[in-house]
């Protein structure tokens, strides 16, 4: 008998396999040596208290003040995160994060007086302020501070919330810890006999598996263990929920969504037109669940039959430096600067690459002004989904590349409503190497059934999950409490609509609400399916266009934040306001249909 594969743990995996921390710190104990500056540094804005307005010098003197520490604070966050993200279970590292916190914590009530003493100064005085050279570095900054007026408490108020700012996470962070260490699925065999462990990043492997009972059983296998901890995890979740809610009512928001589309200045009818759109092409999307049932040759289809592909091919092997290579070849449309500075990175060590015992599940781009634009993958070379992966976090880090080098600190940081886009954008760019490469009907026809699988996992079922998000965001408004029970049903409502009436709902399926990380940031996974509907209408700009287009969208990535995200999406060529972006993406899906019932 073959033996069990099991996950290594950190310490067995090689280095050249790791990201390289030390352009962040050489040590531990270096960043123990910045962290103590930073320490020290939380009565440094003590000498502005009050004296905000007295001249544009001194707010500017305030503004570089905290520029400076927020550049010194993001970097040992990074640092201590990503540390902690190799092996949530140790402990030196959590450790490490909690003490960041801390003093992050302490940071923030230690600048709470500045948005409200900027707030108290006269409209008049402050249009006066704006309008000197002074504030010239500052002034979009300062004018998007203006626009919370509304939203901002009185000096003794924000600084009671800022010491509540690490309690404020302790949802999430019980759900990491139970989602990421502690919750064990066991160990199964696949198709071939092979036994390995199932875990959150080898459970996607079993669901593709081409044998149905794999799929089965690693589907049933895994739910049960949230089963097990189903009403943990309400609560959890329910907690996340309720904090939203606190936060948006503090704040003076109507509700916790307008709170969470605020910064962003997106209008609610963003979110609305995303969830109408989508319902309107349900039909398309049931049309193709039932083009996969017949392809498979299913009596009927449940959800651990949507994953594995529906034209027969050997599973491909695609080891990580194959895919690394691939993904350069496929971005040539941006030009020969941006393929060298990713292939350095990806070659290098910009990438986590492999999963290890403890890491965290997923995969993130967490780029900073200061070093690389790093990835954490839990790469596999069965199949091909982790390519796709890596070229969607490397577009991430791209688009942190590219505006730490042309913007300063205090606009590089873009949104993730502009994010999603050039990750979507460059995965859309690799579907078409791939497709344009392809060297028969059979591999084509694989392609479009998996560039189809994607846009229905990213347009489709985000604006399932944003949906979810808005109920039980609005239940928690309205006092209704959010037990186990309710969340369920009000999932498996979703289910039954996006899914159609063909499908089979089994009943643990009402359980997968209790297992998606991002409904601990809320009101996040809508800027999926709005990035990808972007990324369509950009991609085909610069692949069917020249030079221009092609700077255009480079622009648009050395933009970072300096303008809020619609403005940067409509220089760079779509109009996210108007529903028309995710009507004609949803068209798209529809044509694929179409093309792929065709070759089958």
């Amino acid at each position: 008998m073959p033996k069990t594969q099991r996950t290594p743990s950190r310490s067995q995996v090689y280095t050249a396999d790791t990201w390289d921390l030390t352009p962040l710190y050489k040590s531990d104990a270096a960043w123990k040596r910045a962290f103590a500056t930073l320490e020290k540094s939380v009565t440094a804005f003590d000498k502005y208290k009050g004296k905000l307005g007295n001249s544009p010098k001194t707010l500017r003197a305030c503004c570089d003040t905290e520029n400076e520490l927020d550049q010194l604070a993001e970097r040992l966050s990074y640092y201590a995160f990503l540390k902690s993200a190799e092996d949530v279970s140790n402990s030196t590292y959590q450790g490490m994060v909690g003490q960041f916190m801390n003093v992050a914590t302490r940071m923030q009530e230690a600048t709470s007086f500045v948005a409200p003493e900027i707030q108290s100064i006269s409209r008049a005085k402050m249009d006066k302020m704006l309008k000197s050279p002074t504030l010239k570095d500052y002034r979009y900054a300062l004018e998007k501070l203006l626009r919370y007026r509304p939203h901002i408490l009185s000096q003794k108020e924000e600084r009671l919330l800022a010491m509540q700012g690490e309690i404020a996470g302790t949802a999430r962070k019980v759900f990491d810890q139970l989602h990421d260490a502690d919750m064990k699925f066991g160990t199964m065999k696949d198709e071939n006999g092979h036994e390995m462990e199932l875990t959150n990043g080898s459970y996607r492997v079993f669901v593709e598996s081409p044998k149905r009972s794999v799929r089965k059983k690693a589907t049933e296998q895994y739910y049960a263990a949230y089963e097990a901890h189903a009403n943990s995890l309400a609560a959890t979740l329910s907690s996340s929920v309720l904090q939203d809610v606190y936060q948006a009512r503090v704040r003076n928001h109507p509700s916790a969504l307008e709170g969470a589309l605020f910064a962003d200045d997106v209008p609610v009818s963003v979110y609305t037109n995303l969830v109408d759109t989508v319902h309107k092409h349900l039909g398309t999307v049931h049309r193709y669940l039932e083009v996969r049932r017949k392809a498979l040759k299913l009596k009927d289809l449940h959800s651990y039959d949507t994953y594995v592909p529906i034209v027969e091919m050997p599973r491909p092997n695609i080891p990580y430096k194959k895919a690394a290579d691939t993904i350069v070849e496929a971005f040539k449309p941006l030009g020969a600067p941006y393929c060298k500075a990713l292939k350095a990175g990806l070659d290098g060590r910009w990438v986590d690459r492999y999963e290890n015992q403890g890491k965290r599940s997923g995969a993130f781009s967490a780029g900073g002004y200061v070093g690389p634009p790093y990835m954490l993958m839990n790469y596999n070379a069965a199949g091909m989904d982790s390519m796709f992966t890596l070229a969607h976090e490397a577009g991430h880090s791209m688009h942190t590349y590219h505006s730490a080098r042309h913007q300063p600190y205090q606009y590089y940081d873009y949104t993730i409503f502009v994010a999603e886009v050039a990750s979507t954008f460059n995965e859309m760019l690799l579907f078409k190497h791939l497709f344009d490469n392809a060297k028969n009907k059979t591999m084509r026809a694989y392609l479009i059934n998996k560039q189809i699988d994607d846009l229905r996992a990213v347009i489709v079922r985000q604006t399932m999950f944003a949906e979810f998000e808005k109920i039980i965001h609005e239940a928690a408004e309205a006092g209704e409490p959010l037990t186990l029970e309710r969340l369920q049903n009000d999932y498996r409502g979703l289910l039954e609509a996006y899914f159609g009436p063909k499908f089979v709902i089994d009943d643990i399926l009402a359980l997968e609400c209790l297992r998606i990380p991002h409904f601990y940031s809320a009101f996040y996974v809508y800027k999926y399916a709005t990035g990808m509907s972007a990324a369509i209408a950009l991609s085909k700009m610069v692949l069917e266009g020249g030079t221009k287009e092609r700077d255009r969208y480079l622009t648009f990535l050395q933009s970072g934040g300096s303008k809020f995200p619609l403005e940067l999406l409509r220089d760079a060529g779509v109009d996210m306001s108007k529903p028309e972006p995710v009507d004609v993406a949803m068209q798209h899906f529809g044509a694929l249909v179409d093309e792929l019932e065709g070759l089958l």
